[in-house]
């Protein structure tokens, strides 16, 4: 933060007011600065200089401040700064400057508050947001070096001001790994009932965001829903929602349309927005040029693609960047830079369309820093397992560490129904190299719309991607259950395993329905007597091993 002390006042203004001299400098400086230096990390003591050491004024200048309360003042009451302005304890808050007279009663406490416009300017000024403080906490992170990675961009906190039931989570590669779950309606598929399922069953699970890709209806009262109800982040696409919004066909849509929907969307209180920036009309010749298998597979690029190709002009969401930085700083929303040129299959896989696409990202990346809005970077979707450690460090690179949201990546293309383990084997690889979030992926994915059970598989596959990622990785804690599980198995305690296991449910249910007989019942129907842990606890502990 940019604060200053001032070290002189008029003679005019001391001598205006008549009260008790103030503490010593050394009194103060422990009771007033170490506060704010330990809780709020505002003010330090090199930045406050009183006039004289027994001084009956002290002007402090601090270039962000606007509001200030002083509940402590044994001697006014502490109602409200404007008592203090009336009886003089303050002679002037204005542009920052503030004067404090006499009473040595007057603590400024965490009601000391710096004006900031999203979690990454808050961080810049020093100021421990509740979002950052949460984060801190939920990683057993020091306050101090979370602030300092939110402030460079190496974690983004998506928090829009207002989604006031968040629950918010950070996301970087040196925290826990995150997951995301896709869902929203479609023409074929348009019960918001069972979509509000998937939610809850998606946040119960441990999801940690949620977005909405409804491309049918009206679909701004289920996302005010989500962001009114919801603890999980909340991102969404608002380019699916420019057609369906005005229901016109999409070359006939203009660049406001598009802006006008992102502004709407954050009004709604959404965390984070896919927005494909990346792809310019430079794109086009390049597909028409290098003969991709699989072209355009992200439904966003196409529709950005298909826009420019019908109306010759420019991608709004790369020519007006600046504008949609605007509303993002004013809302606090996190731009998730989509990855336009992702690849579809594995032949199309770190070529010069994504790679290209890939450095646009980094320069929009410092853009967007610019103005202080966070961001996080789209990843590939089909990537064989060689080459993804690589397209791993070619993004923090490029662009310099901000949080890679990565889909899968999917490892090989022959698994339709069963993508959510492809997606798991890649996943688990990307994130134990600097991925920060994975997209979970269904058994639908490229067959449906996935249901209820479908969500759920997609779920536990990728919580198991992430979590084995975290231990490869070392992230403090992150073991922990792993070895709870392991002393549960050993003592074959089913109750203590069940309790670890990242689906109990399944897990009780699968034993239930195939329970092994009464004079061997701590084993399971698979050994029996022949258990190797029940034959080592026997063995160890003296007693004879039966097995027939």
């Amino acid at each position: 933060i940019e604060t200053s002390a001032a070290i002189s006042a008029s003679d005019a203004v001391r001598s205006s007011v008549q009260r008790e001299p103030m503490p010593s400098q050394t009194q103060w400086m422990s009771k007033c600065v170490g506060m704010l230096s330990g809780r709020r990390r505002i003010i330090t003591i090199e930045t406050i200089t009183w006039i004289t050491e027994s001084a009956s004024a002290m002007m402090l200048y601090a270039k962000f401040l606007f509001f200030i309360s002083f509940p402590s003042c044994t001697e006014c009451g502490g109602d409200s700064r404007q008592k203090f302005l009336k009886d003089g304890h303050i002679d002037a808050v204005g542009d920052g400057l503030l004067f404090l007279f006499g009473c040595d009663q007057v603590r400024l406490t965490e009601d000391f508050q710096m004006t900031y416009t999203t979690q990454m300017d808050a961080a810049r000024k020093g100021v421990i947001t509740p979002q950052i403080k949460t984060v801190a906490e939920k990683e057993n992170m020091p306050v101090e070096r979370l602030t300092e990675l939110v402030a460079q961009g190496k974690v983004a906190i998506p928090a829009n001001k207002l989604h006031t039931c968040l629950n918010a989570e950070g996301i970087g590669s040196m925290l826990r790994t995150k997951i995301n779950v896709n869902l929203g309606v479609s023409r074929d598929c348009k019960d918001y009932d069972i979509e509000m399922q998937k939610v809850m069953s998606a946040v119960n699970m441990g999801a940690e965001a949620i977005m909405d890709l409804s491309s049918h209806g009206d679909t701004q009262p289920f996302r005010r829903k989500l962001t009114g109800e919801c603890p999980a982040m909340i991102g969404t696409v608002p380019v699916y929602d420019s057609v369906i919004h005005y229901q016109r066909d999409l070359a006939t849509l203009t660049a406001k349309d598009f802006i006008d929907v992102v502004r709407l969307h954050a009004q709604d209180g959404v965390d984070f927005v896919t927005l494909h920036c990346g792809i310019t009309r430079k794109t086009i010749d390049q597909i028409k040029n290098h003969k991709r298998k699989m072209n355009v597979v992200s439904r966003g690029g196409s529709l950005v693609f298909a826009w420019m190709s019908m109306t010759g002009e420019e991608n709004p969401f790369y020519e007006y960047y600046d504008e949609i930085l605007d509303i993002c700083e004013e809302y606090d929303v996190t731009i998730s830079l989509g990855d336009a040129c992702r690849p579809g299959c594995l032949a199309d896989a770190t070529d010069v369309c994504q790679i290209e696409e890939l450095v646009r990202l980094g320069e929009l990346t410092k853009r967007a820093w610019a103005h202080n809005v966070q961001v996080m970077v789209e990843g590939p979707g089909h990537v064989p397992m060689d080459q993804i450690a690589a397209n791993m460090k070619v993004q923090q690179t490029i662009c310099m560490g901000a949080p890679f949201y990565v889909l899968g990546p999917l490892v090989t293309d022959i698994a339709p129904g069963y993508d959510h383990i492809t997606s798991a084997i890649g996943g688990a690889i990307a994130a134990m190299n600097g991925a920060a979030f994975l997209c979970y992926v269904t058994p639908a994915e490229h067959l449906a719309l996935p249901n209820v059970e479908d969500v759920k598989q997609g779920i536990i596959a990728s919580k198991i991607a992430a979590h084995a990622a975290d231990i490869a990785k070392g992230i403090p804690g992150a073991r922990d259950i792993d070895d709870k599980m392991a002393d549960a198995r050993r003592v074959l305690d089913w109750d203590a395993q069940f309790a670890c296991a990242l689906d109990p449910e399944t897990a009780k249910k699968i034993r239930n329905d195939r329970l092994p007989e009464d004079d061997h019942s701590d084993t399971c129907s698979m050994c029996g007597k022949f258990c190797a842990v029940r034959s080592m606890n026997k063995a160890l502990a003296g007693e004879y091993i039966d097995i027939l």
